[in-house]
């Protein structure tokens, strides 16, 4: 049975990374907040018996429950994705897995699979964005603060900003607009990611 209940329950039984836990979280937001942008009327997750938006949620819950224990190049996704299929996953959440990694080989095509590269890197992105606000709130960050961030090369070396620009290009959003919008969407799930600002009373 293919839902979200069970992409939690892969995601937790190969991530212990709270972290890591969060960040799959977020990209789920962006995720499904996109899904009613764009796919409204989409069919694919019609024949898996579940809605576009929580196919495209799905997709992002689970797109990186692996790396925990393989984050090497040669392992992730790779490793990933035998399990699904072992395990008997569809080949439409498995393809747009493979396909956020530039490295894979597999291209992205469908809109579900350019959101999730658009989202992924950006989401981690905000994250630290919003960690190093005084209140650790997303309610702090805008646009504008993403962006003056992205030029410091020091803050969040590890995000890539060029697949940022590039995501957003592929999914045809104008990036302002792309930043703007995964911000509002990480927003509605603020207190399950620890960027409402309880963090920063309990430091």
């Amino acid at each position: 049975m293919i839902n979200r209940e069970a992409a939690w329950c892969l995601l937790t039984e190969f991530t212990q990374s709270e972290s890591l836990r969060k960040h799959a979280l977020a990209v789920e937001a962006c995720m499904r907040a996109y899904s009613g942008k764009i796919a409204a009327e989409g069919t694919e997750g019609k024949d898996l018996g579940l809605s576009e938006q929580d196919l495209w949620g799905i997709v992002g819950l689970i797109h990186d429950f692996d790396y925990e224990r393989w984050p090497s190049l040669e392992d992730h996704p790779y490793r990933g994705n035998e399990i699904l299929k072992e395990r008997g996953w569809p080949e439409v959440i498995t393809r747009a897995i493979m396909s956020h990694a530039e490295y894979s080989g597999v291209k992205r095509v469908t809109p579900m699979e350019k959101a999730l590269f658009a989202c992924d890197e950006l989401a981690g992105f905000i994250t630290a964005v919003a960690l190093i606000k005084p209140s650790k709130s997303l309610a702090e960050v805008d646009v504008k603060s993403v962006r003056k961030r992205m030029k410091d090369k020091a803050f969040a070396r590890k995000v890539n900003r060029d697949d940022i620009i590039n995501g957003a290009a592929d999914l045809g959003v104008d990036l302002d607009e792309h930043i703007g919008f995964c911000i509002e969407a990480m927003k509605g799930i603020a207190r399950e990611l620890g960027l409402d600002g309880s963090a920063a009373k309990t430091a």
